[in-house]
């Protein structure tokens, strides 16, 4: 049985809140998925899927709790062999040239892996949405079959 990893950089809360339905969406839908927000490369070359849910801090920099995870990923350079992946960008438009850095840098790197986009980044704009679950919802729930 394939199982989506769900991968979340969060500094204040919305992220992982936005993972977290994320997931109940993908097992309603019968996706076995598993949240991680202290991930290692064993747990990403555990994973048949990837969701990448992540706010931005700083001046477009990736949340602490996966800086050291998306090192890792670039020194050891696993192979996704065209995956699926998904990467949910969460930001703030007025930073401007950063506002949503943290999910591009995740896209770029994902790509570089070799992995299979199931859709365009979705970015989400704390100056616009109140609720960014909603949003992701909306985005994800038809891509659930690339998962499954």
């Amino acid at each position: 049985m394939s199982k989506v990893g769900i991968f979340v950089g969060s500094v204040y809360g919305n992220a992982q809140h936005v993972a977290e339905q994320v997931q109940e969406l993908l097992t309603n839908k019968q996706v076995v998925s598993e949240i991680y927000d202290d991930p290692s490369v064993d747990d990403f070359k555990r994973c048949d899927g990837y969701i990448f849910v992540s706010s931005t801090t700083g001046q477009g920099d990736i949340p602490p709790n996966l800086e050291f995870f998306v090192s890792d990923l670039k020194d050891m350079f696993p192979l996704m062999e065209q995956k699926p992946f998904a990467v949910i960008g969460l930001g703030d438009s007025s930073y401007c040239d950063s506002y949503c850095g943290a999910g591009e840098q995740l896209q770029e790197l994902l790509l570089e892996l070799q992995g299979k986009p199931v859709a365009d980044m979705l970015k989400i704009d704390a100056c616009e949405t109140l609720e960014p679950e909603k949003e992701a919802l909306a985005w994800i729930e038809p891509l659930t079959s690339e998962f499954a």
